[in-house]
């Protein structure tokens, strides 16, 4: 992946701008949700600043956020990612930015080359795209168009995969440097901000493939849902996602709290008196920090087991290779977690057997 800027550009001061979205007449209705949206977020995280980034597609949700920031902060830049993955590509990308000098805001045109590296085109895409917005951003904030049925999207995804509080906790509104100021107002609620301010938005095709499962979720299951439980379906899995963070933050405080030993491992007297959802937490914040990339339920269950039901079994293989030693090159074996002298320990490519 490489990204470069394409093209920098000023406010437009001329007959264009006359559509400024600080037009006060225009900021009534759903129209005004938005704006009150982005108010409040300002208000609720002072630490943004009154300079921001906007990560801007043209589409009709950072079309209305950039109209609204710049109505809320002092200095707005809108940061057009071009991904090179549809034809005519790059004249969204100038079409954008010209909405964006329109509104009253800075335009940075961003080239990113996708390389999908056995992740997906669409993994691929987010993970150039975002590289790049970080990149560009000088230190700023990055407002990101997320809206309520993103998040309820993302919510019904994590359920239907099971991975727990972690996934259904959602997007969170601030998680520096990015924010997400919409994540209470409807896809409708930004295309009446651009109805309001006569803004064209560009359609993405790939937001209409069936291809994708978010679409399919989007045009089929939420709809569905929506009709068989009579409505706020939406809302309520959004509702869930706020609930479910307030929670995991909680627990996630707790475990941090919990002591890990010099030598990495980790004390089981310490372990026992846990409940589960902090032991779960201590043992997968353990993993990340020595070696094990994405520690899973099973790995958890089985580790957790260690120390709550112990029977002499052996150790629990959770991938990576751990930590680089100095002066060892090559491939150093799988990472074990294992019970050794009322410890859980992580070890490399040692023989199977109990501990003791």
């Amino acid at each position: 992946m490489r990204s470069g800027a394409e093209s920098d550009r000023s406010a437009s001061s001329g007959p264009e701008s006359d559509r400024s979205a600080s037009t006060g007449s225009a900021w009534t209705g759903r129209a005004w949700l938005v704006r009150a949206a982005v108010r409040a977020f300002r208000r609720a995280h002072p630490e943004v600043g009154d300079e921001v980034c906007v990560a801007l597609s043209g589409g009709a949700d950072s079309l209305a956020l950039t109209a609204a920031a710049v109505t809320e902060f002092s200095a707005v830049t809108a940061l057009v990612v071009d991904h090179g993955l549809q034809a005519g590509s790059d004249e969204v990308a100038r079409d954008a930015c010209r909405a964006a000098e329109r509104l009253g805001a800075l335009s940075r045109g961003l080239v990113v080359v996708v390389d999908p590296d056995g992740s997906g085109p669409e993994a691929a895409a987010r993970t150039a795209r975002y590289a790049a917005l970080d990149a560009a951003r000088e230190g700023r904030p990055v407002l990101l168009a997320h809206t309520l049925d993103d998040q309820a999207e993302t919510v019904l995804l994590g359920l239907g995969r099971g991975s727990g509080a972690r996934s259904l906790r959602g997007m969170a509104a601030w998680d520096a440097p990015w924010g997400r100021p919409l994540l209470g107002v409807r896809a409708t609620d930004t295309r009446a901000v651009c109805r309001a301010l006569d803004l064209d938005w560009w359609e993405d095709p790939h937001n209409v493939d069936p291809a994708f499962t978010r679409v399919r979720l989007r045009r089929e299951v939420l709809p569905l849902l929506e009709d068989v439980l009579g409505g706020g379906v939406a809302e309520g899995l959004a509702r869930t996602a706020e609930l479910l963070r307030v929670d995991d933050d909680e627990l996630d405080s707790l475990a941090t709290s919990v002591p890990v030993s010099g030598d990495g491992g980790l004390d089981v007297s310490v372990l026992e008196p846990l409940p589960t959802a902090v032991l779960t937490r201590v043992l997968r914040r353990w993993l990340l920090a020595h070696g094990c990339p994405s520690p899973t339920y099973a790995h958890l269950t089985a580790i957790a087991a260690l120390v709550t039901d112990w029977h002499g079994q052996g150790g629990v293989a959770v991938g990576g290779t751990g930590p680089a030693e100095p002066g060892v090159a090559g491939d150093r074996g799988r990472l074990v977690a294992r019970r050794r002298h009322g410890r859980v320990v992580l070890e490399i490519d040692r023989a199977s057997g109990a501990g003791t």
